[in-house]
């Protein structure tokens, strides 16, 4: 059964961006594979998270969900006569897009058995599809002081991952082997198997598994990698973290992940961000927020007062008459916003008056002089 993504989050259906982000960012923490979490459910979380935090592909989520079981209340049938469920080719994962995919099953590539089985269309006989699939993603954390996560840094990590074998240079064959036709396939890439169901015997076509579609294979398998044209690798990775990348965020890097096998593409690496706090600075979005204490006289006659910000201490002017809890801004001393084009976003300076709590005889009597003319 295909999987909630709001039960998985733990939000309701109407729940705001604001609640469905804050949901994730905890339980990102409590099921991240390096602090002991479950990886499969840390996928799981990840993957509902960046479907309901888009507003396109949350709103095709809340329209047909992630089978067919959600789209009958719009007149569909998942189940037709007979009993016969669609989903026993679907495997009911998975969800519409605009490549006309369902989960792992392409459309185009099931004439052959929707052809077969009730003879319509002819089927695509003699053809399938070579594509192989991708390695796996791989998702980490990492933890940032918090100007690092405001101005950006670039840091290097080392990962044991799925990388190209050196032996074979991903192809699969010992070095000069001879590439000879596939026995299993014929050269055909692709082999036939009969299935028996309720409805009779038909036929289905899948992809090689001893050439993988290719129809050639080396007459040696590489004899490091098995013919597989990947090993299990220690690599070194610089990462350049972006200027404003806040708590919880995740960043994908394209192609960073596993190496595929058989000479397939990698997988993608997914990067969650753990911010330390500030004693001084508290960040609210892409603004920074910060306190600084004034005493009555300051607050009273006016001064000049230095402000430590992000670049550094500039002057403050505070006028006279000065009441505690009012805030000055500095317009473009905040966060730098992301791909915002050097946008950057205010630095909110609240300030408190402090009233001092012991007075000397001398104090208490200019302050009842100051009482009276008031």
């Amino acid at each position: 059964m295909a999987q909630d993504y709001y039960a998985l989050l733990g939000v309701d259906k109407k729940a705001s961006p604001e609640e469905i982000k804050k949901a994730f960012h905890k339980l990102a923490h409590e099921h991240h594979p390096d602090k002991g979490g479950n990886e499969t459910k840390f996928k799981e979380i990840n993957e509902a998270y960046q479907v309901l935090s888009n507003k396109e592909k949350r709103a095709q989520y809340d329209q047909f969900g992630t089978t067919f079981d959600q789209a009958r209340a719009g007149g569909y049938s998942g189940q037709g006569a007979g009993g016969f469920n669609w989903q026993d080719f679907t495997g009911g994962a998975g969800g519409f897009n605009t490549s006309g995919n369902y989960g792992n099953i392409n459309f185009d590539d099931l004439g052959d058995v929707f052809g077969d089985l009730f003879g319509f269309g002819g089927g695509r006989r003699g053809k399938t599809s070579n594509r192989r699939h991708k390695g796996e993603d791989i998702n980490i954390s990492m933890t940032l002081d918090f100007l690092q996560a405001v101005f950006g840094v670039e840091k290097i990590i080392n990962l044991e991952k799925m990388s190209t074998c050196n032996r074979c240079h991903g192809e699969g064959a010992e070095p000069n082997s001879k590439i000879i036709t596939c026995p299993q396939c014929k050269g055909s890439g692709q082999v036939r198997i009969e299935q028996r169901t309720f409805f009779g015997a038909f036929n289905t076509v899948s992809i090689c598994p001893t050439c993988q579609g290719a129809g050639k294979k080396p007459e040696q398998f590489c004899k490091e990698c098995h013919g597989s044209g990947r090993l299990k690798n220690k690599e070194e990775i610089k990462i350049n973290v972006p200027a404003g990348i806040n708590d919880g965020e995740t960043v994908k890097m394209s192609g960073a992940g596993h190496k595929g096998e058989h000479g397939a593409s990698n997988g993608d690496l997914y990067i969650t961000f753990n911010v330390r706090t500030d004693p001084e600075f508290r960040r609210d979005g892409y603004n920074i927020l910060s306190q600084h204490i004034i005493n009555i006289v300051q607050a009273s006659l006016g001064d000049k007062i230095e402000i430590k910000t992000l670049d550094g201490l500039v002057i403050l002017k505070i006028p006279a008459g000065t009441q505690s809890g009012k805030i000055f801004v500095l317009k473009g001393k905040g966060v730098p916003v992301l791909q915002g084009g050097g946008r950057r976003g205010d630095h909110l300076i609240e300030i408190i008056v402090r009233i001092p709590e012991k007075l000397s005889r001398s104090q208490k009597k200019l302050l009842e002089e100051l009482g009276q003319d008031l």
